[in-house]
């Protein structure tokens, strides 16, 4: 992954064709979420990586931020139709946490769970190959609590509900199971490019 440099903002017709059907345009960071913001600490953080409930991989904080680190820039896409370009972050892939543990992906489909027990399903193919990362800074900075700190989950090229906030693990499951907002209408998927918003779309 590139970090992509910060020029200011694109021209009209750039911004046409970088944003997605029914999207628009934002400067700001909105924030979205299902409860309070829970207050995570680094000191008894532990990120796990799962097959079912049997652990497969665990890191306390000082040890993930020892792995190695990927920075990636740009847009994301809320949908609540709202999206922000080059956006800059950085944290570890997770082909980078599943070489540090020795693993292969055991099953087709994670769900990744956060502090304030949300979950949400991917399909593990949208999560290796560098499209995604367990993120601890946003523009140069730790992430905010508002915003998914001390770490979420990043995986741009779908609808950002599927990056999870305040990520604590990934459990892989044998199918695809849906997760908290996809349990309540929203796509199983959520590809921003077919508007893929809720079920039947």
């Amino acid at each position: 992954m590139a970090t992509r440099g910060f020029t200011g903002r694109p021209p009209a017709a750039e911004i046409r064709e970088r944003l997605p059907p029914g999207q628009y345009l934002t400067d700001d960071f909105p924030v979205l979420q299902m409860g309070p913001t829970p207050r995570v600490s680094t000191e008894g953080w532990r990120f796990t990586l799962r097959h079912g409930s049997k652990p497969l991989a665990s890191w306390t904080w000082e040890e993930f931020q020892a792995l190695p680190r990927t920075r990636w820039g740009g847009d994301i896409h809320c949908v609540t139709k709202w999206s922000k370009f080059d956006t800059a972050w950085e944290g570890v892939t997770l082909d980078d946490l599943l070489a540090a543990a020795g693993l292969e992906a055991p099953t087709g489909f994670v769900l990744a769970e956060g502090h304030d027990d949300y979950t949400t399903n991917i399909p593990v193919p949208d999560l290796l190959g560098g499209k995604a990362m367990v993120a601890t800074l946003y523009d140069g900075r730790p992430i905010e609590p508002d915003h998914g700190g001390p770490a979420r989950l990043l995986v741009p090229h779908l609808y950002f509900w599927k990056s999870a906030k305040w990520v604590k693990g990934l459990r892989f499951t044998e199918r695809d199971e849906a997760g908290f907002w996809e349990l309540r209408g929203y796509h199983m998927y959520g590809d921003p490019w077919r508007e893929q918003r809720f079920t039947g779309d």
